[in-house]
Parts: structure tokens; sequence; C-alpha cells
């Protein structure tokens, strides 16, 4: 009873807090709803970044991941650092020079209002199929497994997936469809000060069960038993094997922390590009503590259920469930439903924007004041936080959350991430080239992943049946050797993508060279210690990979 109670009063704390602390902003007015008034700070910005990103997919699914593969995942976070600095020091300077809310607005103003279109139904359709599901699914997973609610409350397991998929979608919905994303941001950064807290907590006393009480002992007892666990750099068989990290990896990261708008829509709040800056370098560094929360536990739950555990997504709740002192896990349990909260709630918020500005002002009532485009862009957010909610516990049997949720994700962060580099970077492609390769991009990454891929592995492993072949190993490596790595095919299409876009540009250029103009929305002066910030990062990762290489 007191786990529960110590869990409703954390939750309700930060939700009196952020009420207290929107309560003056307009929320009528675009800027006000969808960028909290420009006026987001570095702190503010970095703890969103981090919370809407560190939520139960991250958590139970990559740590899931670790579990069964060990230290080599840890790719998916330590990376991350570059591409935000890359992020902070190209990209958001002429994200913030340009005024924009949605980066679908510079598609518009780059390219043309089709481009746009399409960009922002793209974007749309992954959020409502992919990412809020996943969310949302991985979210109950978390909460029914901590609070143990099939017996609280004797229900299948099946039936306390949908009961918590439905409450985190509800009060989520309350946040972002009428808190707008400056009470989503408040919000993110009391829970991420938790989160930081409980995640690194969970190792610790982890650490301390495998060494009898002391961290040391367990640090040690833990790399000497399992050292197959310890290698940042990941063979074939591997969910992330190392050479990726220079074909698809770099890519889906600078989507993902460059151009994805769920993410990038904090630092678009930012009160001027110093804050944006700091607050994305604040986070980058972080971000490289991100393993100890995402990869450690996933190893220590190996060492401590010796690999017999049916479910690796299972790993994390039943590992807290485990080390965690009976006192501390209502507040560790509030603290991770704000994170569950965080990112479906920054998703929906992101689709609100999306949907209000690039579908409704442009295409059904462009006549329509900032009041309409609020009003019926949260009425959109419903229906979309309802429909995410009937698919969420539909995706029980999807295999590892984390590998499945990269995997589908390309099938629009590619071609996005494309066009957006190649308008930044050149002058005279014209629209149909973008058109172009976000058809392309999309069509071909569906045929490769979802038709050729499955036919070409199942292909190699009846005839490995056929050859008498039954050791795992073996079979994983023909498996992983049948067909290209999704991170490689990424890559190729990318590629393909902006050789396809320079040819149509080289042909068929625009008749004007594109010209971004400064709309004085905030200063864009850059933080002079910016670049020396990102070169640090950036060395700090390669360390860490040279160590524990």
């Amino acid at each position: 009873m007191l786990n529960i109670l110590s869990f409703i009063g954390f939750t309700l704390l930060v939700g009196v807090i952020s009420y207290l602390a929107t309560r003056k902003t307009d929320e009528n007015s675009s800027d006000g709803y969808f960028l909290g008034g420009r006026s987001l700070t570095a702190g503010v910005i970095a703890g969103s970044l981090l919370l809407t990103n560190l939520s139960t997919e991250q958590i139970v699914g990559l740590n899931g991941s670790a579990y069964a593969n060990g230290l080599s995942v840890m790719a998916w976070e330590s990376l991350a650092a570059i591409a935000m600095v890359v992020t902070a020091l190209f990209l958001l300077p002429r994200y913030l020079k340009g005024g924009l809310t949605t980066v679908p607005q510079f598609l518009a103003k780059r390219f043309d209002v089709t481009t746009k279109t399409l960009t922002s139904v793209l974007f749309l359709t992954g959020y409502v199929v992919v990412l809020l599901p996943v969310i949302l699914y991985s979210g109950s997973l978390a909460i029914s497994g901590m609070f143990n609610i099939p017996e609280l409350l004797n229900v299948t397991h099946t039936q306390s997936i949908w009961i918590c998929v439905w409450g985190i979608g509800i009060v989520g919905s309350i946040y972002a469809v009428f808190g707008g994303l400056k009470a989503v941001a408040i919000s993110d950064s009391i829970n991420a000060i938790g989160l930081l807290i409980g995640g690194v907590l969970i190792p610790v006393f982890g650490l301390m069960a495998i060494g009898d009480g002391n961290i040391l002992d367990g640090i040690s007892t833990l790399t000497i038993e399992n050292p197959e666990k310890f290698k940042s750099m990941g063979g074939l068989t591997d969910p992330v094997p190392f050479y990726t990290i220079f074909t698809g990896m770099m890519l889906v990261q600078l989507f993902y922390w460059g151009t994805n708008q769920q993410i990038i829509q904090r630092a678009l709040g930012a009160k001027n590009l110093k804050e944006g800056q700091k607050g994305l370098l604040l986070a980058s560094f972080i971000k490289i503590l991100g393993p100890l929360i995402v990869v450690l536990p996933g190893i220590i739950a190996f060492h401590l259920f010796q690999g017999n555990l049916d479910n690796a997504d299972q790993a994390y709740p039943m590992l807290v469930n485990l080390v965690l002192p009976d006192y501390l896990v209502g507040f560790f349990a509030a603290v991770l439903f704000g994170a569950i909260l965080s990112s479906f709630n920054s998703v929906l918020n992101s689709s609100v924007t999306l949907f209000g500005l690039d579908v409704y002002k442009q295409h059904i009532n462009k006549k329509a004041d900032e009041k309409t485009i609020v009003k019926y862009g949260k009425m959109f957010g419903i229906v979309l936080a309802i429909t995410a909610m009937f698919i969420a516990p539909l995706i029980a049997n999807a295999g590892s959350l984390f590998d499945y949720l990269q995997e589908v994700n390309g099938i629009y962060s590619i071609p996005i991430l494309t066009i957006i580099i190649v308008g930044y970077l050149t002058k005279r492609v014209p629209a149909i080239a973008a058109k172009i390769g976000v058809i392309t991009g999309s069509v071909l990454y569906i045929l490769s992943q979802f038709i050729m891929q499955p036919y070409f592995v199942n292909t190699a492993l009846e005839k490995a049946a056929e050859s008498g072949i039954t050791n795992q190993d073996t079979l994983a490596l023909i498996e992983s050797q049948a067909y290209p790595h999704f991170l490689d095919i990424m890559a190729i299409l990318f590629v393909l993508n902006v050789i396809i876009m320079l040819l149509i540009g080289k042909f068929y250029p625009r008749k004007e060279a594109y010209v971004q103009e400064y709309t004085k929305q905030v200063d864009i002066t850059h933080w002079q210690y910016g670049k020396h910030v990102g070169i640090a990062i950036c060395i700090l990762v390669v360390g860490i990979y040279i160590y524990f290489s």
C-alpha cells in the first residue's frame, strides 16, 4: 500500500507543479501551445530531451537487448551524443534562423507545400502505427510487472496490459493535448531528475546483490564471469555489428536527434540559439552516461538470472523487483511512469503540432486563426491517442521491442533525413527531387525489409536445414549473412536517394537559388564555447569505445 501511495503522491506532485508553471502561458497561440512561448531554457531543454528519449522502450527494450547481446548495443546511446553535437552546431542554427515550429515547415519553404505535407503524413503515420503503440505497450509491461497488476486486480496478463495501456494513454493525453509543450517540458524536467537518480540506483543495488553488499566486488564478479558481455564492438550476429556504426547507425541518430519532430521541438522552443545549443550539448554529455541506466542493468540481470528468462524484455522489470528495496519501488515506479508519459505525450504533442499547422491550416481551413488551429489540433490528438491505445496491446509478439522499433522506423526516417540534408546543403535541387526521394526511399525500404529480407533469410535457413546444420550459433551466422543488416540498407538507400536528388538538380534545377531568410523570431548568436564542448564530447565517446574494445 505504501508503494501505491508514494506512486500516486509523486505523480500528482509533478502534475501540480507543471500546472502552476504553465498557467500563465498563452495556450491559444501557436507559439504558446506548440513551442511553450519560445521561452525554454537550457536546463529545461536538456531534461525534456533526455526524458522524451529515455522511456520504457529504451529502458526495457535496450536492457533486454543488452541481456541477450551485451555491451555492443550501447552504440544506440553513445553515438547519440555525437548526433546531438551535430544538431546543436549545424541544424539548430538553421532551424531557429527560419523561425520554424515544425521541421516540415522548412521543406515548404525550400521545396513546396506538397513535400511538406508528404513528410508530415509520414511522421504522423509512423507515430500512430509504430512509436505510440510501442511506448504504451513497453510502459504497460513495466508497470504491470513492477506492481504485479495481474495478482493485484485478479486479472490475466493480457487484461493487465490493456488496463495499463489505457491508464497511461489517458493521463498522457491530458498532459499533451490540454497542456501544450511547456507542460510536457516542465513535467519532463522534474521526472528526468528522478529517473536519473532511480535509474542509477538499479545497477548500484544490482552490483551490491552480486557482490554481497560490495559494489566493487560486484563489478569484479560481473566482468570476470561474463567477459563476452563487455565488448563494445559487436560481431556479425549482434544487433549492432561494429561496422554498422559507419553505415546506417549515424544516419539513424541524425534523423532522431536532428530532424524528428518529437525531439527537435524542444530545441525549437528555445528562447535563443545559445540556450538551445547549451541544452542540446548538456543532454549529449549526460547521454554518454546512458549505458549505466539502459545497458548495464541488462547485463546484471543476465548474471543474476543466469540467462534463463524466456523473454529478454522481462529482464529489467524483474531486476527492479529483485534488487530494489520495497520502500523505493513506489518512487521509482512513479518516475518510470513519468518517463512513459514523457515519451507518449511528447510524440502526441508533436503529432498535434504537425496536424494543426501542416495539415489543418494548410489544406482544411486556410483562414483558420491560431485559436482554431490549436482547437482542431487537440481534437486530432485525442483521436490519435485512442487509436494508439487500441493498437498497443496487439504488438505483444513483435519480438525485441527496441530492435523492432528501430527497424520499422526506417520506413520514414531515412527518406526524411535525406531531403532535409540535401535541402540545406544545396540551393537548386527542385521540389520534384524531394518528392521522388520521399516516395522511393519509403517504398524501397519496405520492399527490402519486409519482402526481400524474409525471402532470402528463409531460403538460407532452409538450405542449412537440408544440409543437416543444427548448431544455433552457426544458424545465427547464416541468418546474419543471408541479407544485409537493416542499418546497411538504410545507408545504401540514403546514398541512392542523395544521388537521385543531385542528378535531378543537375538536369532540372530550380530557376532561382534558395536563400534562407532570417525571421528574427529569436536571437541566433552562437554559444561561444559550443564548438569546444562539442569536440570534447566526441573525443570522450571515441575514448569509451577504445577502452571497451
